[in-house]
């Protein structure tokens, strides 16, 4: 039998030599290699049971909208708009932060930079910031920060419904920190802690969520199959507060003017989902290569949606994408999103590695979206 033991970055290969490395290396090498053992019989059954029990859950399309802090719901990154959001087992690198926080773990880069932009809805723009850079060869480290600016947005109230001639400008911001790890040579973990924020006006409302993910390659032994699960959005719920909630009230029959009352806003849960998908990637000759990839996305507070993308790459620098979103049991209600295009340019420069990509989103009732995003890795 042949074993492979990783120790201080070493590989050991043979059976005398990983008897060597566990004896030199103590407790901790036979530990390591029986938890590596462990986890790699494991964790494929789990993904195996969470993949067929899925799809049997139903999201809460009766409660559709009354989910709080829905920005974390906005996608990011031009490359996974493009094939739709279909991205859950091949996302990677820093641009897999937000579609599941194992993919940070596969990047061949020491330190990863991401900016992004999206023309939203109704004039919105979604700005998104990410960086990420191997921590102490534990593992890969990274932050984001998304962004919603609204602009200014006229102040209305019950007794000036028509507005009071003054503005103000939400402030929506998402920001987050995530660790990711290979266990092994196939399996990816990782995790992310967000930190929500909203104000407006008088108002505000801060929360904190949890992601995390595992993401598999080679599954079955097929070069080029992935498979990834994440569960996205985990966390204590929303609930605002502030000045913009104290109101006066009276009491009649009573000598004594009316005094304030505060209003108790309600708590919210946030929008958390089940998200699973497959990839499978075919080399179809030395120039060019050929990508689908599908996701089952189950959410707690909207219909579950379907998401099927492919990308074709030339030469590895040139890739154009398709995809198309979909929802499920929308009882007579309209799904506002659909088709999904986009192209991407790889190049090198010195010992930088530049991505541009560029997505557009076909949106009903709005404009598209736009999205473009720039990723530039060094070793």
């Amino acid at each position: 039998m042949k074993v492979i033991f990783r120790y201080n970055k070493r590989v050991v290969q043979g059976p005398m030599r990983a008897r060597e490395a566990l004896t030199s290396g103590g407790g901790f090498g036979r530990r390591h290699i029986r938890c590596r053992g462990l986890f790699t019989r494991i964790i494929p059954a789990l993904l195996l049971v969470m993949f067929t029990v899925t799809p049997l859950l139903a999201g809460r399309g009766d409660k559709s909208g009354t989910a709080a802090a829905t920005e974390l719901l906005i996608p990011v990154g031009a490359a996974q708009i493009g094939i739709a959001g279909a991205a859950i087992a091949n996302a990677t690198g820093v641009e897999g932060i937000y579609w599941n926080p194992a993919g940070l773990a596969r990047t061949p880069f020491g330190s990863m930079v991401m900016v992004s932009h999206m023309s939203y809805l109704a004039g919105v723009n979604v700005e998104y910031a990410a960086a990420a850079t191997d921590f102490f060869g534990l593992g890969q480290l990274g932050i984001s920060m998304k962004s919603l600016l609204f602009g200014d947005i006229p102040v209305t109230t019950e007794d000036q419904p028509d507005g009071t001639g003054e503005t103000t400008s939400p402030t929506y911001l998402v920001v987050g920190g995530t660790f990711a790890r290979r266990i092994s040579e196939r399996i990816s973990m990782g995790i992310t802690a967000n930190i929500i924020y909203e104000k407006m006006a008088k108002v505000s409302a801060s929360d904190v969520s949890f992601s995390a993910g595992v993401q598999y390659e080679g599954l079955g032994g097929i070069d080029g199959l992935e498979f990834g699960v994440a569960l996205k959005n985990i966390g204590p719920g929303l609930r605002y507060d502030g000045d913009g909630l104290l109101r006066t009230g009276s009491i009649s029959d009573a000598l004594r003017p009316g005094s304030p009352v505060k209003i108790e806003a309600a708590t919210n849960d946030l929008p958390s989902s089940i998200d699973v998908g497959l990839s499978y990637a075919m080399v179809l000759d030395e120039a060019n290569s050929l990508r689908t990839s599908m996701s089952f996305i189950n959410n707690n507070y909207s219909e579950d949606e379907y998401r099927l993308g492919g990308e074709y790459t030339y030469r590895n620098s040139f890739i154009v994408r398709g995809g198309y979103d979909f929802a499920s049991d929308l009882q007579g209600r309209d799904y506002i999103y659909g088709a999904t295009f986009g192209a991407g340019f790889r190049t090198t420069v010195y010992d930088f590695k530049l991505n541009i990509d560029y997505a557009y989103r076909f949106v009903n009732y709005f404009s598209g979206n736009h999205i473009l995003t720039l990723v530039l890795g060094v070793r």
